[in-house]
């Protein structure tokens, strides 16, 4: 083929890969996807600080570090309980090269939160906590850490489900559980998960082993309610029901039946013997659609209403079971420690 031909034939290829809309669009996408995964790791990245716990007075490192974001400019950071549990300090790498002590102010195991003090007066990147709510199977998340002890990665996936429950290392159901298959490794727990915004929707907490793109976070609106009971209090009570909950929607037909105007509701998923809520006549398969006067549309409203204040006290529980509208009173217990 003389050097005519091979012009006229990439000429023609060029041609018919410009003429393809299918390819056009797709190349699109694939840049939107690219922008938005690279824009949420410049907006967020900065943040995300690694995270060594210490174990002694010499200051050696335990094995394994975890991940972390900054979460205010004065350097409060979120991380998890099982990455800094038995620390009696912490020591916080920035993606700058910076190096920072820190203190942890107070963990949860039974969230598997914790949050820290950065010591250090100057002004720091931080990035917000979004709401979980509003999050929908199916949108981007984004993974950014430590994994392997390889600082500053960031993989992409999706929301693959919402509102799971899994068993924390204190044995206890942990609620209101992001399912992602963004991939995550030994060293993303307590890194951040984030939208394609730059808002960080969960905490990375765990993988499956074995198992392929089954990896799961905290939610954000979580972490927030436990953020703010250590602030107030210096630790988190837990009212406890005893029960394992999803969201889910509610049937415009079946809700007019029970009298239901809400769109999405709270499944039991199942319920844990001898607990209040088995108490109280909860059965696995009941839709919890109130507590008493607030609608529950999602796990987050559940574990917002059932709050400390609820530990002890009578609370109206409205449900839907077998296809009946019908009131427990439940009386909520404090989740022992461990």
């Amino acid at each position: 083929m003389n050097a005519v031909s091979v012009e006229w034939v990439l000429d023609e290829h060029s041609h018919e890969t410009q003429g393809n809309g299918s390819d056009s669009r797709d190349t699109g996408l694939l840049d939107a996807y690219s922008a938005a995964v690279v824009e949420a790791f410049d907006t967020v990245g900065p943040a995300v600080v690694r995270v060594e716990p210490l174990s002694s007075k010499k200051r050696q490192q335990r094995n394994g570090v975890g991940s972390g974001a900054i979460l205010s400019p004065d350097g409060l950071v979120v991380t998890n309980s099982h990455v800094v549990q038995g620390a009696e300090s912490v020591a916080l790498s920035l993606s700058d090269g910076r190096r920072l002590d820190a203190s942890v102010l107070g963990d949860d195991p039974h969230t598997d939160i914790a949050l820290l003090r950065a010591a250090d007066s100057s002004t720091l990147p931080w990035a917000p906590l979004g709401d979980s709510k509003s999050l929908r199977q199916g949108q981007i998340a984004i993974a950014i850490g430590n994994p392997l002890g390889f600082e500053s990665t960031v993989t992409a996936g999706i929301v693959s489900a919402l509102g799971r429950s899994l068993r924390s290392q204190s044995g206890r159901l942990i609620d209101d559980i992001i399912q992602t298959d963004a991939a995550l490794n030994p060293g993303n727990s307590g890194g951040p998960l984030v939208d394609a915004r730059g808002q960080i929707i969960g905490v990375n907490t765990a993988i499956i082993p074995g198992a392929q793109n089954l990896c799961f976070a905290v939610a954000s609106n979580t972490a927030k309610l436990v953020i703010s009971e250590i602030i107030r209090h210096g630790r988190v009570r837990h009212a406890y029901l005893g029960v394992a909950v999803q969201k889910v929607p509610v049937p415009k037909r079946w809700g007019h039946q029970a009298g239901i105007h809400q769109d999405h509701a709270v499944l039991v998923a199942s319920v844990e013997s001898g607990s209040p809520a088995a108490t109280a006549g909860v059965r696995e398969g009941d839709v919890i659609v109130a507590i008493e006067a607030s609608a529950v549309t999602g796990v987050d409203d559940l574990l917002r209403l059932i709050n400390a204040e609820r530990i002890g006290e009578p609370t109206e529980v409205h449900l839907v079971s077998r296809g009946k509208r019908q009131t427990r009173i439940i009386r909520p217990t404090e989740r022992g420690a461990g």
